[in-house]
C-alpha cells in the first residue's frame, strides 16, 4: 500500500513513464491517498474541509498525544479549538480547491507528527 509521501511519488513516476502527464485528477487523487495515510498515522477518523477550514474528528474520541495537541491549539492563537464533542475545528482561509487540498494536507501532516511524538517518547 502507498502510505510514505515517497512511495506515492514514485508511483506517480511510473504512472508518467507508462502514460505521459498525469491529468490534475490524477494528482488530486495521489495527494487524498497521501492524507488518508497521514490520517490513519494520526489517529484521526474523520477530515471535513471547506472553505473556511477543516473540522478533525479523532479515533475513539482520543488523541495519542493531548499535551501536544493542546501545544499545537495555543500556538494557533484562537485558530484551532476543541468543541465540547472533542471535534477539532481548524479556521482557514481555504477558497480554491487547490489550496483546500493542499491546506488540507498540511494540517494532517502537522497532526500526524504531533500523535507520533508521543508514541516515539
Amino acid at each position: 500500500m502507498l502510505e510514505k509521501r515517497d512511495d506515492i511519488d514514485q508511483f506517480a513516476a511510473e504512472l508518467v513513464d507508462r502514460f505521459g502527464e498525469l491529468p490534475q485528477e490524477v494528482v488530486h487523487l495521489l495527494d487524498v491517498m497521501e492524507i488518508k495515510a497521514l490520517a490513519k498515522q494520526g489517529g484521526l477518523q474523520q477530515v471535513d474541509a471547506g472553505p473556511k477550514g477543516a473540522v478533525i474528528v479523532f479515533r475513539k474520541n482520543q488523541f495519542a498525544n493531548p499535551e501536544g495537541l493542546v501545544g499545537f491549539m495555543q500556538k494557533s492563537r484562537g485558530g484551532v479549538r476543541m468543541q465540547p464533542d472533542h471535534k477539532l475545528v481548524f479556521k482557514a482561509d481555504w477558497d480554491l480547491p487547490e489550496a483546500r487540498l493542499k491546506g488540507v494536507r498540511a494540517l494532517v501532516r502537522q497532526l500526524a507528527e504531533i500523535a507520533g511524538a508521543k508514541k516515539a517518547a
